[in-house]
């Protein structure tokens, strides 16, 4: 077993059913958005689910999971945003979990979502020329943006 799997299934058992005490729905929505996410892993490499590592799982795997969701299941933006959510909290668990894989779940995490384990003054974004300058809030009065 990799990484992911003992992680994903501790997610369910340990952090969603007893730390958080969440309702059996919950949990069933999150199963089916894993499960349709470890399927859409799969069909794209090759890999199967107990096979993955949290490679993986990187930024423009789970962006073109979210686009597939939309584009070929023909899910809403709210159901492909209560997919999102249980990736999220699996990422969040993950990152406290395994810190050496840090980076990767904060990258992937900062593409395509904000969790409580990426903080955005860490996360890089695009400006207009195309270089990576760090997050910052909204603009304030007295400063200007170009």
């Amino acid at each position: 077993m990799t990484l992911i799997a003992p992680t994903l299934q501790a997610f369910f058992t340990d952090r969603l059913a007893r730390e958080r005490q969440v309702s059996p729905r919950t949990i069933a929505a999150y199963r089916d958005a894993l499960r349709l996410l470890l399927c859409f892993v799969q069909q794209r490499t090759g890999t199967r689910p107990e096979k993955l590592d949290w490679n993986d799982l990187n930024a423009e795997v789970i962006s073109a999971f979210l686009n597939h969701l939309e584009d070929e299941r023909g899910n809403s933006a709210r159901t492909r945003n209560v997919r999102l959510t249980a990736i999220r909290s699996l990422f969040s668990y993950a990152a406290l979990q395994h810190p050496e894989h840090i980076l990767l779940i904060r990258t992937s995490c900062g593409t395509v979502a904000r969790c409580p384990c990426c903080r955005p003054e860490l996360i890089p974004r695009s400006s207009h020329s195309g270089s990576a300058t760090p997050a910052s809030g909204p603009p304030t009065p007295t400063s200007t943006r170009t």
